[in-house]
């Protein structure tokens, strides 16, 4: 599948500055928040990628702060509410 973005020329200017491929930087952008959001497997991820190992691809998401596995903010949420109903029911020690 192909995908055509319009980018304001100070945006393109930016993200493809170093020289960097705005094809390149759109694929790596999607291609993380697959990974992080859980749509993308490991394997799919780097496949799309062009990586050969899941070493590549390891330090592909490093570079790009991406954990995998990473504490989100739903997690938090998750806990919090556990926590709270553990007080309610009084099973949470002082």
């Amino acid at each position: 599948m192909q995908i055509s973005v319009e980018l304001p020329d100070e945006a393109a200017a930016k993200l493809s500055r170093d020289g960097r491929d705005l094809s390149r930087v759109g694929l790596e952008g999607i291609a993380i928040e697959g990974y992080r959001s859980g749509t993308l497997t490991p394997y799919e991820t780097r496949k799309l990628l062009g990586f050969e190992t899941r070493y590549e691809l390891d330090g592909f998401l490093k570079s790009h702060n991406v954990q995998e596995g990473a504490y989100s903010l739903e997690d938090l949420e998750h806990d919090r509410e556990t926590f709270r109903i553990l007080e309610a029911r009084g099973l949470l020690g002082k």
